[in-house]
């Protein structure tokens, strides 16, 4: 007999490049620009960097900090890999010592930072506020840069706060703000609004340059369209066991759960500890492959951290070391989000980045 015991996180690769390539056609001729920041959300960035590298032949990429891009660096030789948090104190020997980061100043503070520790043979991007207030040059901030600062720059961004919602008000309003602040100071150098949800919303939205990222992990970006992409993750864990829950008793932490009848329960390897929701306790579903049918169950009582508890007392053939599925083309990680009452892109990160998995690539 064959028995597993740890969880396994199959990624698509393969998917990843049609997505890719789906959303840089959508966005011609703008560059298309791939967003591997947190490890690729999980997924790998360095698999996911050189594949986009060598396949797609992809030439600019986005982390969030300097010792992800130096991780990756050598994988994409003659790539420029911008990096979103920028420069400061604690990374300035990544960019000393790795020739294509390219720091994306958000501050006053930190231009004054570059200028006192330039790095030779690269120009710095910029990000302008326009309305997420969240990083980013506020227009009294670009008032003060001088003309020497001004043709310091490479590329000037800005990221949209409702850009997955397209009759959102905010598109058009940050759309106007970074127009006018882009053509009183920077008339010349190349633009980048949009990340993946964005290339959606039109060729104005588009600028010189789209950054691709939640949606070329195949998370739907769009809620208000079918999702476009392929689907890139599926979740699996083994059944450990099966076993009889009699009428009246209760199943796990805090007894949430009381069978109202005879019931017939699986326990599966994956919990809160694999990067599983808590919130799916009593909500959750997964699905299995027997005799060839697809069956969906639902997760009973509270998910531990170890494991959950599922009613499979409808799934015929089910043995232990049968897999559940929690994720899937049938049921992705955009559903788990909605019944887990988050978003995709947490559950995807925490997933990703967990050693405990058995991680598969295709």
């Amino acid at each position: 007999m064959n028995i597993l015991t740890r969880p396994i996180l199959e990624i698509n690769l393969s998917n990843v490049l049609k997505n890719y390539n789906v959303l840089a056609n959508l966005s011609h001729p703008a560059i298309a620009a791939a967003v591997v920041k947190d490890d690729a959300y999980g997924l790998g960035a360095d698999k996911v960097a050189q594949m986009l590298y060598e396949k797609a032949y992809c030439r600019y990429f986005f982390v969030a900090h300097a010792s992800e891009g130096e991780k990756i660096s050598s994988l994409i030789p003659d790539a420029k890999i911008y990096v979103l948090q920028g420069i400061g104190t604690d990374s300035l020997s990544s960019f000393q010592s790795t020739a294509n980061l390219i720091p994306v100043i958000s501050s006053p503070e930190m231009l004054n930072f570059y200028k006192q520790n330039k790095i030779e043979g690269i120009k710095p991007a910029i990000q302008i506020e326009t309305g997420l207030n969240r990083l980013g040059f506020r227009a009294e901030d670009l008032a003060q840069l001088d003309s020497e600062d001004i043709k310091m720059f490479s590329l000037v961004l800005s990221h949209l706060a409702c850009g997955d919602e397209k009759d959102h008000f905010m598109n058009q309003h940050q759309m106007e703000n970074f127009t006018k602040l882009k053509n009183e100071y920077f008339p010349k150098t190349p633009a980048s609004l949009s990340a993946s949800d964005g290339v959606f919303l039109g060729k104005d939205f588009h600028q010189n340059m789209v950054r691709l990222g939640a949606a070329m992990y195949g998370i739907n970006t769009t809620p208000y369209r079918p999702n476009q992409m392929e689907n890139v993750v599926t979740l699996k864990a083994p059944v450990l066991q099966i076993t009889k829950l009699p009428k009246g008793d209760f199943v796990g932490y805090s007894a949430t759960y009381r069978a109202s009848s005879d019931r017939k329960i699986a326990i599966v390897s994956i919990g809160y500890g694999d990067g599983l929701p808590r919130s799916l306790s009593n909500v959750g579903k997964v699905f299995f492959k027997t005799l060839n049918r697809l069956t969906e169950a639902r997760i009973i009582g509270r998910v531990s951290m170890d494991n959950v508890i599922c009613d499979v007392t409808n799934v015929e053939g089910l043995q232990c070391g049968d897999m559940a599925y929690l994720a899937a083309d049938f049921y992705t990680l955009d559903d788990v989000a909605r019944d887990a009452g988050t978003i995709s892109y947490e559950i995807m990160s925490r997933l990703g980045k967990n050693t405990r998995f058995e991680k598969i690539y295709i």
